[in-house]
């Protein structure tokens, strides 16, 4: 898999000269740690080998903890960041970028963008199926995805794009130099382990070296200039990560990332929930149908410019006022558009499914880096992400309780109604030969 870097130049740079700075920082620590305050100070100078001996046993299980979750942390950034695909149209608009570029045509490189900007409006585009197998995913006004201009292809829930490495990311939260990339869905479980793990590294070494000061002034020895350093380092690091560990924390707590929370009191999720074949549009939502219609069949639902479902029973009909096949005619599903009220968050499930979606149900992986979160998993056939109590509210909103995501019963109706219809057909045709 390639490997997902900045776009920037500058950002490149510093994400290669951090780990510099962060392994100069932990050897400076440990020599003060494990040199200075036990091996001289504690059990040389002052015969407490004991409270060296705990000092060093705590300190070199952080440390491995802490270098374990970094490195995993590094890897996955990089080789497995949690980018959606590409659209099919991105190699064909970079080559015609670059063939503009070379012949020096600036107006029409603007044309050709704002060409392969717009969303793909054929109903058979590639990555539509992936949504509408689903029960409800976050849609647009007329029903379709969410569209991503930049990667040329469809956005699934919680999907951002990010510019600083020109790629949608799933479930992304922020980028992290310090880390070198971006922090998403397959990578923050193990970013929230290494900032919590260096959180208590850096107050262990302050503990350590404070304490040792401490005695040194007690006793009026002359002061070791080594544990002020550390302390002064102990308390950046230690701040700077503990502050970062309570707010990814929170997010974990009410499931949501970095990106969430910048619109959390004032965002409104647009859901395409499926509802049984028939339902019609009213006043309070419209539907849509998918497959979406082709270009010689009359649109479905209010959303696509008529109110209502053109048949009861299985969408949309061709002009020409033929059924279409009974295996497309059975595959068609019927979505409502619903709004939630700002604020609401529909994939909070409360603290604790919340913190096992991100962190897993075992309680090694809750410690120990050593599986992606199961929100990594996209497979389920309800929704991207599971949803919590704010979708049952919404569906009750909107009178739709009892009947969302369960059309098994229509369909086995239709299949009997469908199968009488074939066996009447069949009879005609018998009786009129």
């Amino acid at each position: 898999m390639p490997v997902i870097e900045s776009t920037r130049a500058a950002t490149r740079w510093i994400t290669r000269i951090v780990p510099i700075i962060l392994v100069g920082a932990v050897s400076y620590a440990s020599f003060v740690v494990v040199g200075r305050v036990c091996s001289t100070f504690l059990i040389n100078k002052r015969r407490e080998v004991g409270a060296a001996i705990v000092i060093l046993v705590l300190y070199f299980i952080l440390l491995l903890l802490m270098i374990a979750t970094y490195l995993r942390t590094i890897l996955t950034v990089f080789l497995d960041t949690g980018v959606a695909p590409l659209g099919p149209r991105v190699e064909e608009r970079r080559k015609n970028e670059s063939e503009t570029r070379r012949q020096g045509r600036r107006g029409t490189d603007f044309d050709s963008r704002l060409y392969y900007d717009g969303p793909d409006l054929d109903p058979d585009s590639p990555g539509l199926e992936q949504f509408y197998t689903k029960d409800v995913f976050i849609c647009e006004n007329d029903g379709r995805p969410r569209w991503c201009s930049e990667c040329l292809n469809w956005k699934a829930d919680r999907v951002h794009h990010s510019s600083e490495i020109n790629r949608c990311v799933y479930r992304m939260d922020h980028y992290c130099p310090w880390v070198g990339g971006m922090i998403g869905e397959n990578s923050f479980k193990y970013f929230v382990q290494f900032t919590t793990y260096t959180a208590c590294y850096c107050g262990l070494v302050l503990g350590a070296t404070a304490s040792s000061l401490r005695k040194q002034v007690s006793e009026g020895s002359s002061l070791d200039a080594h544990f002020i350093a550390a302390i002064a380092l102990a308390a950046f690091f230690g701040l700077f990560t503990f502050l970062m560990s309570f707010t990814s924390m929170r997010y974990i707590f009410f499931n949501m990332t970095n990106v969430d929370a910048l619109s959390s009191r004032y965002k409104v999720y647009q859901l395409a929930v499926r509802v049984p074949r028939g339902t019609v549009s009213t006043d309070k939502f419209s539907v849509v149908t998918y497959p979406l219609p082709n270009s010689d069949e009359e649109p479905n639902g209010r959303s696509n410019g008529i109110v209502g479902v053109s048949n009861g029973i299985s969408g949309a009909r061709n002009r020409s006022g033929a059924s279409p096949a009974t295996r497309d005619d059975l595959a068609t599903r019927t979505f409502a558009i619903l709004k939630t009220e700002p604020g609401e968050n529909p994939w909070d499930m409360g603290i604790w499914r919340n913190w096992q979606t991100v962190m897993g149900t075992n309680i090694f992986d809750w410690f120990l880096p050593l599986r992606r979160s199961p929100c990594a998993n996209h497979e389920s056939h309800e929704s991207f992400y599971p949803m919590g109590h704010v979708m049952g509210d919404v569906l009750a909103r909107y009178g739709l309780s009892g009947v969302a995501g369960k059309d098994s019963d229509n369909a086995g109706l239709e299949m009997k109604e469908l199968g009488r219809r074939r066996s009447g057909n069949l009879e005609g045709m018998r009786t009129s030969n």
